[in-house]
């Protein structure tokens, strides 16, 4: 139980830094995105939840959207781009959990003295 919940936690809960990883390499739209997730790291947010956190990572200027048709499909999508304070969130973000790992690492503590 403990494991699965720290999953969640690093996970799911925690979808804009995957969100914002992904928007580094490339524009995307929401499903892809979800797809992408479910590609490089082994989850599959639910599609819903994708776009609220895109809305809210919108709101906080972490990245912009707009409307686009590309070929082949020539379909009008709405794509999500990275801003230059989602990169600095990101980076931020990583070095939070470098930092906590990092500090488990070197723990002097031990739980049987």
């Amino acid at each position: 139980m403990a494991l699965r919940r720290l999953e969640q936690k690093l996970t799911k809960e925690n979808l804009w830094i995957y969100i914002l990883h992904l928007l580094r390499e490339s524009p995307l739209y929401a499903y892809e995105i979800r797809d992408k997730i479910r590609a490089a790291f082994g989850f599959e947010p639910a599609t819903i939840t994708v776009y609220v956190v895109l809305y809210k990572m919108e709101g906080e200027g972490l990245v912009t959207s707009a409307a686009e048709r590309r070929a082949p499909s020539n379909i009008i999508r709405k794509y999500y781009r990275l801003t230059e304070t989602g990169l600095q969130t990101l980076e931020d973000g990583k070095k939070i959990l470098r930092r906590t790992l990092d500090l488990l690492e070197v723990s002097g503590g031990s739980a049987t003295s």
